[in-house]
């Protein structure tokens, strides 16, 4: 015949030794269970064994138990609440998983083996959460240095303008002749003067990377349109002369 009592007693003996600061005696109206006989609290939290036991978790369980007349041939009588950090529906996950390990484990004291499941699915369960929120936390992501170039800002545009502009006016100066430059405003030949002076030769053609290269002034080439136009219509005009004469 079993001896449950004597069963019950090395029980609750080991694992005061192996769990020491966290198993502690409770009262029965303290245990939220239905039962007179003496009741046990285990605290619980994810933190490995070798942590450092200063160090605060962000979750804490309690498990509590109290045995049954036949027990372990018989389940305990147990339940779990959150100490810190567990939602209602997670302990209730917890508390079905357990109750359906200790069913499967009747005829042997299984109380640290409960304990063992119970701190395993604290870990997964709150590990994991722990490295999602630390993924969306705003302040780890501020730690994060990402490289950037120099600011812009309207000095620093400023300076960058002015640098561009007078690096474009001395790209125009080189394209001018020095005569030209030399040449006071208004003894610089019009289009039609230089266009007689050449003495009505072809222009050369201008291919698409001279006129990338080449900025006319608007005003200017508008001037020597006008007067290379005037040019053209009296020549034609002369040429149409002279084949009249001609012909008569």
């Amino acid at each position: 015949m079993t001896d449950y009592k004597q069963e019950q007693e090395m029980e609750i003996e080991a694992l005061e030794a192996i769990l020491m600061d966290e198993f502690k005696e409770i009262h029965s109206s303290e245990s939220g269970l239905s039962t007179s006989n003496r009741c046990f609290q285990i605290t619980l939290s994810p933190q490995d064994d070798d942590a450092d036991e200063s160090t605060n978790p962000s979750v804490r369980l309690a498990l509590i138990f109290s045995h049954t007349e036949n027990y372990p041939d018989e389940p305990p009588l147990l339940t779990v609440t959150s100490l810190k950090g567990i939602q209602t529906g997670d302990i209730k996950v917890l508390k079905e998983k357990l109750e359906q390990e200790a069913s499967e484990n009747l005829g042997m004291a299984m109380v640290y083996t409960l304990v063992t499941s119970a701190k395993e699915w604290l870990s997964e369960k709150f590990a994991q959460d722990d490295t999602e929120n630390a993924e969306e936390d705003p302040a780890v992501k501020d730690d994060i240095i990402i490289p950037h170039g120099e600011p812009v800002t309207v000095e620093t545009f400023t300076a960058w303008r002015d640098r561009f502009e007078a690096e474009l006016a001395l790209e125009r100066a080189k394209l001018m002749p020095d005569s030209a430059l030399a040449a006071p405003k208004e003894k610089k030949l019009t289009g039609r003067q230089w266009f007689e002076s050449k003495g009505a030769a072809p222009v050369a053609e201008i291919t698409d990377e001279d006129e990338e290269d080449i900025d006319f002034d608007d005003d200017d080439f508008e001037d020597d349109e006008d007067d290379m136009l005037e040019h053209y219509l009296a020549e034609k005009s002369d040429s149409s002369v002279h084949s009249s004469l001609r012909g008569t």
